[in-house]
């Protein structure tokens, strides 16, 4: 028999022990990875040979960046993060949600931010650690790796280690890095970590993510027809005044479609910057885009609902007894849904069904009757 702890909607139960230790582990990887990537970073990158003749690495160094690091993790993980921190708190739960107040609003609040949070340092520490060891692995030279290197001229011969510059006419010659007479360590190693790019790769996941976290929190989505509404032009509800098919979505206000577009306006301005301070290839930047992008989309499914289908909500919390693995007889490491079927059993109909759907999606969304089911 069902014990009174167990008839509660997960959004009821009080938060364990248990589920609490789970987060902060997550929260522990999380900065391990990127730690992991920093650990990366101070490595020695493998050096490939260039040519002495490559126009392709023969462009002045830039001594003043347009975007220096320092920058960048001002506008890509700091603002996100501050964004996130003042949404969370300004605009939860919401004016729909008239019984949350005093704890249980504060306890909403603060897991939206966490949630918000831990998406945004998931798609962060991942595509940093996955640009440095990328870096370091493929040690491709920099744009202005020669004014870099400030090659010794004078002894070209010891330093070849490839190519057929010296036995057919007009073939290139390879030379190792250690013709380089510019010994600062920094300078040199920074000028074979040309793929791919950092500041396009960590622009394009903090800000992609902060676009998304914010198209889901203001409702900016493509209007769509839902499978429910086109079932319903197809077998009319005679309970149910009849809605005409254009007034089932309308577009976002303009403002708002442009507010969440500037931070990926931001994002590719700070790319753009490193083609044009001569750091990185055309196609180390639309990589480091594309990863930042997938990361970004990681981190934000992870923690939060669909935008089309979401109701701008993240997911709930994991169940306590599957706060750290899941087991075979669970698709899902939310809370048990049972719940949900025991209360509307021997009552079914379209409508309940679709009660009971809104209900097993309980954490995240918001009832039938506008109340949200949060469960933090």
């Amino acid at each position: 028999m069902s014990s009174t702890r167990d008839l509660q909607a997960p959004w009821e139960r009080p938060l364990s022990k248990r589920l609490i230790i789970s987060y902060v582990v997550d929260w522990i990887f999380i900065l391990f990875t990127g730690a992991l990537g920093r650990i990366v970073k101070v490595a020695e990158p493998n050096r490939r040979p260039f040519s002495l003749t490559d126009q392709n690495i023969s462009y002045p160094f830039a001594v003043h960046e347009r975007v220096p690091v320092a920058t960048l993790m001002m506008a890509s993980l700091l603002v996100p993060a501050a964004v996130i921190a003042v949404f969370s708190m300004l605009i939860v739960p919401g004016p729909a949600d008239k019984r949350a107040f005093g704890a249980e609003a504060w306890r909403r609040k603060f897991w939206e931010w966490n949630a918000g949070w831990m998406g945004l340092g998931v798609a962060y520490a991942g595509v940093y650690a996955a640009t440095e060891a990328m870096k370091v692995m493929f040690g491709k030279p920099r744009p202005d790796l020669l004014d870099r290197c400030d090659p010794d001229l004078s002894n070209i011969a010891a330093h070849v280690i490839g190519g057929l510059g010296g036995q057919v006419a007009g073939a290139p010659s390879l030379v190792s890095w250690t013709i380089c007479r510019n010994t600062t360590k920094r300078l040199l190693k920074d000028g074979f970590v040309s793929f791919p790019s950092g500041h396009s790769s960590m622009s394009f996941a903090g800000l992609t993510y902060l676009s998304l976290w914010l198209c889901a929190k203001l409702a900016i989505t493509i209007p769509f027809l839902s499978v429910a509404s086109l079932q319903e032009v197809e077998q009319p509800n005679l309970n149910k005044p009849p809605v005409s098919l254009r007034n089932r979505g309308a577009a976002p206000p303009t403002v708002l479609v442009l507010l969440v577009f500037v931070p990926i306006v931001a994002a590719t301005y700070i790319a753009s910057s490193r083609w044009a301070d001569s750091r990185h290839f055309a196609f180390d930047i639309l990589f480091g885009a594309l990863l930042g992008i997938a990361f970004a989309w990681l981190g934000f499914r992870l923690y939060h609902l669909p935008l089309n289908s979401g109701q701008g909500w993240a997911w709930g919390a994991r169940d306590k007894n599957r706060a750290f693995f899941g087991d075979i007889d669970h698709t899902s490491y939310a809370a048990d849904r049972a719940l949900s079927t025991t209360r509307n059993a021997g009552s079914f109909s379209p409508n309940s069904a679709e009660r009971n759907r809104d209900e097993l999606l309980p954490t995240t969304g918001e009832r039938p009757n506008g109340s949200s089911t949060n469960g933090y």
